[in-house]
């Protein structure tokens, strides 16, 4: 009889998500040899080999690919079973995996831990800051609860719970205070300062700017709504920023914003989570508290 344990998947599942012994087992707290030996005495186990290693990096082989993925409905449901006990206690407690994605996690995460954890002194509230795409598809493999995140996601197993909407406002320098705020055509005529591919806040910013599916003229990338403002200030363009960024982005460059005109560019921030997942009526206390976090009751 093979005796494979959630130890062993958990460590396996880690492997097959990081592709590297290293970060696998740093992520599981162990030490490599640990994990090694672990991934080992589970193919012995199987008596089939899932992994093919190398001096730099690790393979799935056709069965561990194959493995990986009933590995991760497994643990899916088995958190979703100690989920539902968590839901018959009444009051949110335990373990809480919550993502965020980077134009949010700065200026509205601080506010929604410390209430969540004056609500319920009994959460274990573990964030992770990532962009949507990446938050997608650890909520889909369970290792996510739920995400603060900008709608619509339009996934069918996910559900979609809206929070509050806020506008984008436009960063030029501080020397154009007093200049007319440009419209979407000027706009895509100036250099344009936005975030690198991969942010929602990019595709957002620029479905305002762009009248075509063409990119505006003159568009410069960078890695943070930090650097994007830093670099305005430096003088070298003009960007858009949410509304929630603007006190914390723009107290240190020397820049001015403005309300561009109607209509203006907007985001519905909400919450997602997997229809599956028991803790479905827990999320609506989660709901409230992030809307109190963000001053939008």
């Amino acid at each position: 009889m093979i005796s494979v344990t959630i130890r062993h998947l958990r460590y396996f599942e880690a492997l097959a998500l990081h592709r590297h012994f290293g970060r696998a087992a740093e992520s599981c707290a162990i030490s490599q040899p640990a994990l090694s030996l672990q991934m080992k005495e589970l193919e012995e186990m199987l008596g089939a080999p899932l992994i093919e290693r190398s001096a730099r990096q690790i393979r799935l082989t056709g069965l561990g690919e194959e493995f990986a993925l009933r590995v991760r409905d497994i643990l899916r449901a088995v958190d979703e079973l100690g989920d539902l006990a968590r839901a018959s206690h009444g009051p949110l407690m335990g373990r809480l995996r919550l993502g965020v994605i980077p134009t949010i996690a700065p200026y509205l995460l601080p506010q929604v831990m410390q209430r969540l954890i004056a609500r319920f002194p009994g959460l274990d509230l573990r964030p992770r800051e990532a962009i949507t795409q990446r938050l997608i598809e650890d909520l889909t493999a369970g290792r996510l609860d739920t995400a603060i995140v900008a709608l619509p996601i339009s996934e069918p197993a996910l559900v979609e719970e809206p929070l509050f909407s806020e506008e984008f406002v436009l960063v030029r320098p501080a020397a154009d205070a007093n200049r007319p705020v440009p419209n979407p055509e000027m706009l895509r005529t100036m250099r344009l300062l936005l975030l690198e591919e991969g942010h929602c806040f990019r595709d957002q910013a620029l479905s305002y700017c762009n009248g075509a599916p063409s990119l505006p003229r003159d568009l410069m990338e960078g890695s943070s709504l930090t650097t994007l403002v830093q670099m305005v200030g430096a003088g070298i363009g003009v960007t858009l920023i949410p509304e929630m960024a603007r006190a914390i982005e723009t107290r240190s460059a020397p820049v001015s914003t403005a309300r561009l005109a109607e209509p203006r560019p907007s985001r519905t921030i909400g919450l997602i989570w997997r229809r599956s997942n028991p803790l479905a009526s827990q999320f609506a206390q989660i709901t409230e508290v992030i809307r109190q976090a963000s001053g939008r009751v």
